[in-house]
């Protein structure tokens, strides 16, 4: 109840994170007036870009999702003044003894057509986690991050290979808009303008259209339109940064065809549903305590900016989230199940934190997945 009543307490604000709104004050006003909201989290967030992306494949296999768990967890004995070489040792043994002896449960979930590639990888991955096991008792602090993440790598190419198929059906009246199935990866170049050290800079994003692919949808369509190219940052606040409207009074992409701002639903999918939930937040919906698939919990979360009072008014405006999930928990944000969260930033999130409004988008280039877009409004 007290989460819910600071909810409706800030939402005014707060979920202006779109067009408007200094939503870091927002939040920090809810804390002061609701000192127990800052403790209603759910457990220790998962905060890992490339984590929450493979947390987030549709997937159903005890055995790799096990092996994943402990491997992701090795980030905690990190974090342990010295290394926690004893969790670690535990959760190397663990996946190894998994992915050598129940090769067979791992691979009943994968599709005829991708078994062969992933009975290489399982055969990468129980020699990589030998390599480990030395790693591990050489004590080697600098491998032990390294050698994780390689494994995690190797994970998820077996998760994905366990994809059959799309997971859903998009809603009809959805159904003929830019949609992506699947997943895409773009590469943003920028240019800082006034920063006396940094010209030019790099972002990696992989967007999401396995859970959210109208929203993923209609921005690689935008993307392969050069809609972003040369777009200046036109919000850096320190809690979000945030682009994509373009000049004129209109506030979003206006489609040539209709000479009207293309919008598309609000949509957030929550794991176990059939589908994603549209035109609805989780909030008007009652689900309180639902976490969506992709939550806000990454630095550099990416997300579609909407106007406060209307779910489908999604465009262009997209923005990245700054601030981390302590400040945002799932389960006790003001984000979650508002805002369609389409991508996570990869590689080169720490560029956000410098970006200020003039600089530029020079380009976004799909450089992985274009296959997956479908009913595309572009012209080659």
């Amino acid at each position: 109840a007290l989460a819910k009543a600071a909810r409706n307490a800030a939402c005014g604000l707060a979920c202006a994170a779109a067009f408007l709104g200094p939503v870091n004050e927002t939040l920090a006003a809810v804390q002061q007036a609701y000192p127990d909201v800052a403790m209603l989290t759910a457990g220790d967030p998962v905060k890992n870009a490339n984590a929450l992306l493979r947390y987030a494949l549709p997937i159903d296999n005890k055995e790799i999702r096990t092996i994943q768990r402990n491997l992701e967890g090795i980030s905690e004995d990190l974090r342990v003044p010295g290394v926690k070489f004893s969790g670690v040792s535990k959760a190397v043994n663990t996946s190894l003894k998994i992915a050598s002896k129940q090769q067979n449960k791992i691979l009943a979930s994968v599709p005829d057509q991708n078994k062969d590639d992933a009975k290489l990888l399982l055969k990468d991955l129980v020699a990589g986690l030998e390599d480990f096991q030395v790693i591990v008792s050489n004590k080697d602090v600098q491998e032990v991050p390294i050698q994780q993440q390689a494994m995690l790598d190797l994970v998820g190419q077996i998760e994905e290979d366990m994809l059959s198929g799309y997971p859903f059906e998009v809603p009809a009246q959805y159904a003929s808009m830019p949609l992506l199935k699947g997943r895409a990866t773009v590469e943003v170049n920028l240019r800082l303008v006034e920063n006396p050290t940094i010209d030019k800079a790099q972002m990696t994003i992989v967007l999401d259209g396995l859970n959210a692919p109208v929203t993923a949808g209609n921005f690689v369509d935008l993307v392969q339109r050069k809609f972003y190219n040369n777009m200046e940052v036109q919000r850096a606040d320190g809690f979000v940064v945030q682009t994509g409207d373009p000049e004129g009074p209109a506030v979003g992409f206006v489609d040539p065809k209709t000479n009207k701002v293309r919008t598309i639903p609000l949509e957030v999918y929550v794991p176990g549903d059939d589908a994603p939930v549209y035109e609805e937040t989780l909030e008007e919906m009652g689900r309180y305590n639902a976490i969506p698939a992709l939550p806000f919990n990454a630095y550099g979360t990416m997300a579609m900016a909407r106007s406060e009072f209307e779910n489908n008014s999604g465009s262009s405006q997209v923005f990245w989230l700054l601030k981390e999930s302590e400040l945002t928990p799932s389960s006790a944000n003001l984000l979650d199940g508002r805002y369609a969260v389409f991508g996570y930033v990869t590689e080169g999130v720490d560029i956000l934190e410098v970006l200020k409004v003039g600089d530029m988008i020079e380009s976004i280039k799909v450089t992985k997945g274009i296959e997956n877009l479908v009913n595309p409004s572009y012209e080659e």
